[in-house]
């Protein structure tokens, strides 16, 4: 097998992992309130201020664990804890799949929020095997798979509530656990032993991931743009079903395939539009395009009168999906090789910090607006509150890429490295090396 085969067949080996999980996560989108009024009783304002908290515990463990996890990818591998998290991702898709109670729930997305590092271990795999100039291209890539999980997902899911609010998640639990079979058998080992550095506690934590990334300026900046980012974008998945039941009266499979919908226009974004924007105009200047293009969409649904305007601003909506791969492209070339786990474990302990307070703080805002007997109905409430958070986020991005001059900052990172100890059966893989044509110029 040549060797531009076999890089491709990694490529497509973390793609269809992160493809997998993620369609694992939208198919329980659309029932959750359903779920969640069968279980409490209530209506949909009390079912978003419930599934606010799930969201919150999910997160917080996140942030505490993410950068454990982040650092023991530099120790051990990429490997074993991708696979690890899997496997804590399937128990918690069946501890919510026969929850009598609602604490059951809690239980499993506390044990999910800590084996949540599929996602941060998996940018961290593409960075080792992807040289610094095309890492924009594959972050898009990963987004694409994570926009191509939100089309399939949240569709199935849909389909499926219709048979019974608790069926998505028996669904979600095999597909998590066929994920880590296809991991366990196919997928090599990406950071080799000669590259990898010691554990140490102080920094595998959320504060001392930070820190012991501070002698790089622009890295604290990016990872603020990307709090207020993630502040925002939070609130599509988390609040959208309750705000489409209470104003729209959605279906679960309207919820599903507009999703869906949502999914197609954001993988196009980041798979297709996100690379060649970024060879022309800068990673800097995506980055901008896809927050204003964010900002536009939340204030345009906060205030949509119809179903119609609704869909044209999730449409705007997409575009926004530019922004993630640019910010992460930028990031990623400014620190080393063996620091990529612990830069993307801060990112994703940053985003499990805005995932705590955005989801919470939203359904929050959506309940007090949204209850019968408010005397400020306004279910668009938390979308204009996402409006500002996307503006705060470009503002901090501007500041940072004209401070630190990040359209001709050089590399900190170097080359990428071959996939080491491959499973058994699997042939060696060798690095994804630079296109023939796609080489940036000789200075």
């Amino acid at each position: 097998m040549q060797a531009a085969t076999r890089s491709r067949l990694t490529l497509a080996c973390i793609l269809t992992t992160i493809l997998l999980d993620m369609i694992g996560v939208g198919i329980i989108v659309p029932v959750l309130p359903e779920l969640l009024e069968e279980l409490t009783g209530g209506g949909v304002a009390d079912a978003a201020v419930i599934g606010g908290y799930l969201v919150f515990a999910y997160a917080f463990m996140q942030f505490v664990f993410s950068p454990i996890l982040g650092n023991l990818s530099d120790r051990f591998g990429r490997r074993p804890v991708l696979l690890a998290s899997l496997l804590g991702l399937t128990f918690d898709y069946l501890m919510m799949s026969i929850a009598p109670f609602v604490w059951y729930l809690f239980i499993g997305r506390i044990i999910a929020g800590i084996a949540g590092a599929a996602l941060a271990t998996a940018t961290a795999y593409m960075a080792d095997i992807t040289p610094p100039h095309k890492r924009t291209h594959r972050f898009g890539l990963i987004g694409a798979a994570f926009g191509l999980g939100f089309i399939i997902g949240p569709v199935i899911g849909g389909e499926l509530g219709e048979l019974g609010p608790r069926v998505p998640f028996f669904a979600a639990a095999g597909l998590a656990f066929a994920n880590f079979l296809f991991g366990l058998l196919v997928l090599p080992e990406s950071l080799p032993k000669a590259n990898r550095r010691k554990f140490n506690i102080k920094r595998a934590n959320p504060l001392g991931a930070v820190m012991a990334l501070q002698r790089y300026p622009s890295v604290l900046w990016l990872l603020a743009v990307l709090f207020f980012l993630q502040l925002a974008t939070q609130a599509l998945p988390t609040i959208f079903s309750y705000f489409t039941v209470e104003v729209f009266s959605f279906t679960s499979s309207t919820i599903g395939r507009t999703l869906g919908a949502f999914g197609i226009g954001f993988a196009f974004s980041q798979a297709v539009l996100a690379g060649p924007l970024s060879k022309g105009i800068g990673e800097p200047a995506v980055g901008i395009v896809g927050l204003l293009f964010a900002a536009t969409a939340f204030a345009g649904i906060a205030f949509s009168a119809d179903v119609y305007q609704l869909y044209l601003f999730i449409a705007v909506g997409t575009v926004s999906g530019l922004a993630p791969p640019a910010i992460n492209g930028v990031l990623s070339r400014q620190v080393p090789d063996n620091s990529q786990g612990e830069l993307q474990g801060a990112v994703n302990a940053a985003s499990s910090l805005a995932t705590i307070i955005g989801p919470l703080g939203a359904t929050q805002i959506f309940s007090y607006y949204s209850a019968p007997e408010t005397a400020h109905y306004f279910p668009g409430a938390p979308f204009v509150a996402c409006g500002i958070a996307v503006l705060v986020a470009l503002l901090v991005f501007g500041i940072a890429a004209w401070k630190f001059e990040l359209t001709h900052r050089p590399s900190v990172a170097d080359h990428p490295v071959a996939p080491d100890l491959p499973p058994p059966g699997q042939l060696r893989v060798a690095p994804i090396e630079d296109d023939p044509d796609d080489n940036p110029p000789r200075r």
